[in-house]
């Protein structure tokens, strides 16, 4: 909020639930304004920018304001294209959001849009972190059914537990981020409809459950690998104490047959 204060004039910006408004440039007849929405959780929702103003705010005003912004690689970057209409209703086609003339200076129909295009964008972050473990993974299963034998330590696996933990324990946090937000309490009805048909078209919730399914086959082939890995090791030490059981017999063989004298060297 700092650095948004300290580069746009007070009555430019707004606070909502869980994000930050800017109005970066007011709308004429002719061009409509341009929007941006800064959320809590790392999104931010520009509307009306070309891809040179984009990225100067992302370069600049998001990345100072992210408290632990992600890597290069890892960001994610949806595009949607959005026209005015003076017939049709507010809705998403084709990747194409149509707004009605008479919202075109009304920035809460946009957020409502916002709300659940930055959700799906954090959606697909976590989606490319677990399709990269899957791919990372997934010659292991063929490797335990072709040899028998998977050339990973324990503590090999043991890591690959902890990563699919952590992507996990994110993905569960990102549950209360999917909820409808608090904005939508207190806003129109029509709003709500309009962020409900979002996410229906963005498929958020299938894409929940094909994580959450992927995130269960992971546990259970890492979890079958150390099943795999402790009974190897538990194989070995089997095979240790009946080698050492064995040479104590030995051992206590050769002291009886010495007290026989039956061993021994002869004087």
């Amino acid at each position: 909020m700092q650095v948004l204060r300290a580069t746009f004039p007070a009555s430019a910006i707004k606070s909502y639930p869980d994000v930050f408004y800017v109005e970066y440039f007011a709308a004429s007849d002719d061009t409509p304004g341009g929007d941006l929405f800064f959320f809590d959780y790392g999104v931010v929702a520009c509307w009306g920018l070309d891809s040179a103003q984009e990225a100067s705010v992302i370069r600049t005003l998001a990345r100072q304001a992210a408290g632990t912004p992600v890597d290069a690689g890892e960001m994610e970057v949806d595009q949607f294209q959005f026209n005015y209409s003076s017939l049709e209703k507010p809705h998403i086609q084709n990747d194409t959001v149509t707004l009605h003339r008479k919202a075109a200076r009304d920035h809460q129909v946009k957020l409502a849009i916002s709300y659940a295009l930055a959700q799906s964008t954090k959606l697909s972050l976590h989606e490319r972190r677990v399709t990269e473990m899957v791919l990372e993974t997934k010659h292991l299963p063929e490797s335990l059914a072709r040899t028998g034998k998977v050339a990973l330590s324990p503590e090999t696996i043991a890591k690959l537990i902890g990563k699919v933990f952590i992507q996990k324990a994110a993905v569960n946090l990102l549950s209360s981020v999917l909820d409808t937000p608090e904005f939508f309490w207190r806003a129109p009805d029509s709003f709500q409809a309009l962020y409900e048909r979002i996410c229906e078209y963005l498929e958020l919730e299938e894409r929940v459950e094909v994580l959450n399914a992927r995130f269960a086959v992971l546990q259970e082939m890492l979890d079958m690998l150390r099943d795999h890995e402790n009974n190897h090791h538990n194989a070995r030490l089997e095979w240790i104490v009946i080698w050492l059981i064995v040479v104590e017999v030995v051992v206590g063989v050769l002291e009886v047959l010495g007290l026989f004298g039956l061993v021994g060297s002869e004087k």
